[in-house]
């Protein structure tokens, strides 16, 4: 039998690692598709993604096509011929014209248990809503934005101190075994059995905008902890202290019942700065102030003289 011919499209971290066990799977992988290089640092020197660093210390074919909408933008793309195409976080539309390319279509893997988190940021959005579970879904691709039929999915758990950062981790190790599964059950099947979603509980993970990561004091304790897990490491969790503004990268949910304005600082001690919500209060452990790096909030407070009675500002 003929070897896959895999073509894989993506291009942050989370999409390498899928790269990675697929090559190591021993896959024949005709073609890398992943965007522009992009500048970065002070200097803005161009830098390749993740996927096009791999795929060159692979010494596999990548191309860096801006769009794909044109039929001239992927001409080039479209010459080498697929069996599958595997897409992870690519970060373009695929129109029709390449969905239709590979003999067997678009297989994507989504970090969420759809239809829950359809979207741009399901990992973020299932932390910051209070799921106990997210996962990976192994879905066929159609013009629909993650509406596809879903041929496999993996449950992963989410921690109660979870990050957007370390379930990230644990998405993209699952989304990497499990996706080479299915291609080895398409060589072996030459053909692979997909569910349709259902309707009901579809959910939309919309892109993050720097002013959802705003610390809204008026919401209760626990919510504000998971808004700051969940926009850990991007963009990172932000509030004001007299006119000066503040990350926080840590924070532990206290009691339930406070007397105070909601921002106002109750106590400061060595274990961190406690500040009053809409209900309950929540302990800054660990800060980072504008130009400054990260630091325990104790030592931060220690630096501008916070004291109880003094307030935070969204």
């Amino acid at each position: 039998m003929k070897p896959l011919a895999v073509g894989f499209a993506g291009t942050p971290a989370f999409a390498a690692l899928a790269l990675d066990r697929i090559a190591a799977a021993g896959f024949t992988i005709p073609l890398v598709l992943t965007r522009p290089d992009k500048p970065k640092g002070r200097g803005l020197k161009l830098e390749a993604s993740p996927v096009a660093q791999l795929a060159g210390r692979l010494g596999l074919p990548v191309l860096k096509p801006a769009s794909l909408k044109a039929e001239t933008d992927r001409a080039a793309p479209l010459a080498v011929p697929l069996d599958v195409l595997v897409v992870a976080a690519y970060g373009l539309i695929l129109p029709q014209a390449v969905l239709d390319w590979p003999r067997h279509g678009c297989l994507n893997i989504h970090a969420s248990l759809l239809p829950r988190w359809r979207g741009a940021a399901p990992i973020a959005r299932a932390i910051e809503a209070g799921d106990a579970t997210s996962g990976i879904s192994i879905m066929q691709m159609d013009a629909g934005l993650d509406t596809g039929a879903v041929i496999d999915t993996v449950a992963v758990p989410i921690g109660p101190r979870d990050t957007a950062g370390s379930l990230h981790n644990a998405l993209a190790a699952a989304g990497a075994d499990a996706v080479v599964e299915v291609l080895r059950r398409l060589d072996r099947e030459r053909t692979l059995a997909a569910t349709p979603q259902p309707s009901a509980g579809a959910t939309y993970a919309k892109k993050i905008a720097r002013e959802d990561a705003a610390l809204d004091w008026t919401l209760d304790a626990e919510d504000l902890d998971r808004r700051i897990r969940a926009f850990d490491p991007v963009p990172g969790a932000h509030a004001s202290f007299r006119g000066e503004v503040v990350k926080a990268w840590r924070a532990e949910p206290g009691a339930r019942s406070v007397a105070a304005p909601p921002g106002e600082v109750l106590a400061v001690g060595p274990a961190g700065v406690d500040v009053a919500c809409g209900s309950g209060l929540l302990r800054l452990v660990e800060l980072q102030p504008a130009g400054g790096r990260r630091m325990d909030a104790a030592a931060w407070a220690s630096g501008r003289a916070v004291a109880p009675g003094q307030h935070f500002g969204p």
